[in-house]
């Protein structure tokens, strides 16, 4: 535990943090698998409407830095390679 008072500030301040970027991944990996989904099962066009909701959780996942920003230009360069 914590025994200063900024050691308990940093500390409370990481758990919301942590919240707010376990938020942010389910986000996007949600919308990764759904996109998949839809085109595992033939559905290109149901796949082609979610495919910007799914570049714009991306992005915002590496500018939070929770995912580096690679990470991100792969996913979205395999997920566009999906729907070929």
């Amino acid at each position: 535990m914590p025994i200063t008072a900024s050691a308990k500030k940093a500390w409370r301040q990481s758990k919301t943090r942590r919240v707010k970027n376990l938020v942010k991944k389910e986000v996007y990996k949600k919308l990764v698998s759904r996109y998949r989904k839809f085109v595992t099962g033939k559905n290109i066009e149901e796949a082609k409407k979610i495919l910007p909701a799914t570049y714009k959780a991306l992005d915002k996942a590496a500018k939070a830095n929770i995912i580096s920003k690679n990470k991100a230009n792969r996913l979205k360069s395999r997920l566009t390679k999906l729907a070929k």
